[in-house]
């Protein structure tokens, strides 16, 4: 599925087909129905949801074997999205020279400095080693005294000839130089002490109380020596390098643990790169470690992965309207729209293919496509999109039902080798079959917001067995009501409660705009909540009333 594009091993962005928030039957399936299209094509797709699949659409799903589409909750990129530079690492344990080596080899400044599970301890960068040998001689001291024999061996391309137990090295070093005095005006007590190959000079300074013996250009050291060097608890090291360099990379031989950042600046991977690029222009870093959620390191960020990264793709299905669609939706790459609705706050920073159709079902356009191309649909792929078109549609009956609908749902049909009628009831069970739904619920299952002439509205409808029986929860409706009013802060919450077998739907209002509803869909003399009989259409029915009523 992933390729490379280039020699930077970018690969190909996947495409998001996604329908709007609160998704119905007709919204999941075409995401799925054209993100399959798009695969077939070659295009890297994947169908996404905005929200909670409802009763009706799960039936489906499990009907003809397809799963929940991904859930997207944002149109920008994590910093897992994006290509981040390889997750290499230190260990606390690794050495400054490693360390500095390892730079090298792989054109880092810094490294995250990991435990044994992968977790960040620290952070080191190359302005960290720069203090080494120009700062505090007092620092250096700190971290000699407190660095093993082994890694000093180790630094020095050395071997050891004797180790203790009881080391007492202090981190001081001293370099002999033989005068006149032999050692006598040397203070070696418990240093680290570079000599020559004199044992003579070699047993002296060990009985003086030298804290480690380092000796350049030696091969044999006698008996004596070494008998010294176990009765006063000194170490003995043959150095791989001549005095010089031996001095020069002692200092490089602490561990990182001893110099590294502990508080360092780090991101989580599921960090929005945006966000994490307004982080970094408070900071003066070059590159930033990313972890996970346990703290495990998986990656390296700088500034030129935020600058040169780009948000998300995305093909909308059966919506257009940005406040229906996903968070942050104005900085996505929109590719393309493929719809059945009014055209209202759409618009986009470069052209994108549009197709807008006076039809029942974003389904029946899919569905429509793939026989404009030739390409053969899937019994299982059929059923779902039958599905969707009946959904859409109340079963062929909703206003909106063109002639296409009915000939494509035929058509769907055949292909999945399955009854219109019993599909339908199947469908009307399912979503019937939760009797204990709170009004809530049932209320944000499907529901859409619209800005009308900057009245703050929300429109919510319910495919319910009965409509006049939900009158008796009536209480519960108004509560549940005001409450989405307040959480949202809408000027015009209306509900309306859509039954096939009862022909019709009943509405319910609140907000401050609330009366203009009643005055649309009045009630009949002496009744509350009438059936509105033949209603039955959110886009070619109810909307229209209320937008013409809201701009008088």
């Amino acid at each position: 599925m992933w390729k490379e594009e280039s020699m930077e091993n970018k690969v190909e962005d996947p495409v998001y087909v996604t329908g709007h928030q609160h998704p119905d039957t007709d919204s999941i399936a075409s995401a799925i129905g054209y993100a399959f299209f798009k695969r077939a094509n070659g295009i890297n797709a994947c169908a996404c949801r905005l929200g909670e699949v409802n009763a009706e659409t799960k039936y489906l799903l499990d009907r003809f074997g397809f799963k929940e589409p991904m859930l997207l909750k944002d149109a920008r990129k994590t910093l897992g999205e994006i290509p981040l530079d390889e997750a290499v690492y230190i260990t606390m344990d690794t050495t400054v020279r490693e360390t500095l080596q390892k730079m090298h080899e792989c054109g880092r400044n810094s490294f995250a400095v990991v435990d044994g599970n992968m977790r960040m301890a620290g952070y080191v960068s190359k302005s960290d080693l720069a203090n080494i040998g120009l700062g505090d001689t007092a620092a250096e001291v700190e971290h000699l005294a407190k660095t093993p024999i082994e890694d000093i061996a180790k630094t020095i391309n050395g071997r050891i000839v004797y180790n203790d137990s009881q080391t007492h090295v202090n981190g001081k070093v001293s370099v002999i130089v033989m005068s006149e005095s032999g050692v006598e005006g040397y203070d070696v007590k418990d240093r680290i002490v570079v000599v020559g190959n004199d044992p003579q000079v070699n047993q002296a300074l060990i009985e003086k109380g030298a804290g480690c013996l380092i000796m350049v250009w030696t091969e044999n050291i006698p008996d004596n020596v070494v008998l010294a060097a176990k009765t006063h608890h000194c170490p003995l090291v043959v150095s791989g390098y001549g005095a010089m360099n031996t001095t020069r990379y002692l200092l490089l031989a602490p561990p990182v643990k001893l110099i590294m950042t502990k508080d360092t600046v780090c991101f989580k991977v599921d960090e929005y790169a945006s966000d994490a690029g307004a982080k970094m222009l408070k900071t003066r870093f070059r590159s930033y470690p990313v972890v996970d959620d346990e703290g495990r390191l998986c990656g390296y960020v700088s500034r030129y992965h935020i600058l040169n990264h780009k948000d998300k793709k995305l093909i909308l299905v059966d919506h257009n309207e940005f406040s229906q669609s996903v968070r942050n939706i104005e900085k996505a790459q929109i590719l393309e729209v493929i719809d059945h609705h009014r055209v209202n706050d759409f618009k986009t920073s470069q052209p994108v293919s549009f197709r807008n159709e006076i039809i029942g079902s974003s389904a029946t356009i899919i569905a429509t496509m793939f026989r404009e191309n030739q390409m053969l649909l899937t019994k299982e792929l059929a059923g779902l999109l039958l599905g969707a078109v009946l959904s859409d549609t109340l079963v062929l009956q909703s206003p909106t039902t063109t002639e296409k609908d009915k000939n494509v749902a035929y058509m769907l049909a055949a292909l999945a080798d399955v009854e219109i009628e019993e599909l339908a009831t199947g469908m009307f069970n399912a979503s019937a079959a939760n009797p204990d739904q709170s009004i809530y619920e049932m209320i944000v299952q499907d529901i859409k917001f619209y800005d009308l002439n900057g009245i703050r509205t929300m429109v919510s409808q319910s495919v319910v067995p009965s409509a006049t029986d939900m009158k008796m929860r009536e209480k519960e409706i108004v509560a549940d009501m005001d409450k989405l009013i307040a959480k949202k802060k809408l000027d015009l919450l209306v509900v309306c409660f859509t039954s096939v077998m009862e022909d019709g739907s009943i509405f319910y209002a609140a907000g401050e705009k609330a009366e203009l509803v009643r005055n649309v869909f009045p009630d009949k003399p002496g009744e509350t909540h009438s059936l509105q009989k033949h209603v039955y259409s959110r886009k070619k029915q109810i909307m229209p009333s209320l937008m013409e009523a809201l701009s008088e």
